[in-house]
């Protein structure tokens, strides 16, 4: 009941939410709760019909999510592979691991991206743009943004179990808020996302300036 109300108290002081959100876990965090991700995104879902309710909110909602995996678990994706696909019951699901990409389900944009590298992200739209004979004095940040394989910048980068973040979207997050959880992935809860949500529209985002 407790828990019930918290939640409740912290969902009403949430007026703005973030268009994007990205959380990282590893490898070890997969193999303990490889169903947390279907959960997360259905709280993204929840909240989302939530504040659209309730004005004052103008909030277009979390429109896309990300899940980056650091490495394979235990025995290689596989092993969580149908975890991962029953978010497309319930979203737009683009898993990507190795050289394979699958596109499931409809709604918000979901992405799950196994083993994937910032570096090698940037390393291989170089590549890309010499391939194609690009001029160097043509390069700038809108023509590197068209080479991503990810094309989004997230609002939130999330980790928890308070280690460090890899270097996944190293590009796109650089004017991301970041936000380190003391709570393992295991025993993350709706209310430690609310609370989450509820410090980042507190924020005064500068991009930069």
């Amino acid at each position: 009941m407790i828990y019930w109300l918290y939640a409740r108290l912290l969902k009403r002081q949430i007026t703005d939410l973030p268009g994007h959100v990205c959380f990282m876990i590893d490898a070890k965090d997969m193999a303990d709760a490889p169903e947390k991700l279907y959960r997360v995104t259905s709280w993204c879902n929840a909240i989302s019909a939530y504040v659209a309710k309730h004005p004052p909110s103008a909030s277009a909602g979390i429109r896309g999510l990300t899940f980056h995996i650091s490495t394979p678990a235990q025995g290689g994706p596989d092993a969580f592979l149908p975890a991962v696909r029953k978010i497309g019951t319930i979203a737009r699901l683009n898993l990507h691991y190795g050289d394979h990409t699958e596109v499931t389900g409809t709604g918000m944009d979901v992405v799950v991206a196994v083993g994937k590298s910032g570096r090698e992200e940037i390393t291989e739209c170089i590549r890309r743009m010499a391939r194609d004979r690009v001029p160097a004095d043509t390069v700038d940040e809108q023509l590197l943004d068209s080479y991503l394989t990810f094309r989004y910048m997230p609002d939130v980068v999330i980790k928890s179990g308070g280690d460090h973040l890899t270097d996944f979207l190293i590009w796109q997050s650089v004017y991301s808020e970041l936000f380190f959880s003391d709570v393992n992935w295991k025993y993350f809860r709706y209310v430690d996302f609310l609370r989450i949500l509820r410090d980042y529209q507190s924020r005064i985002r500068r991009f930069g300036k």
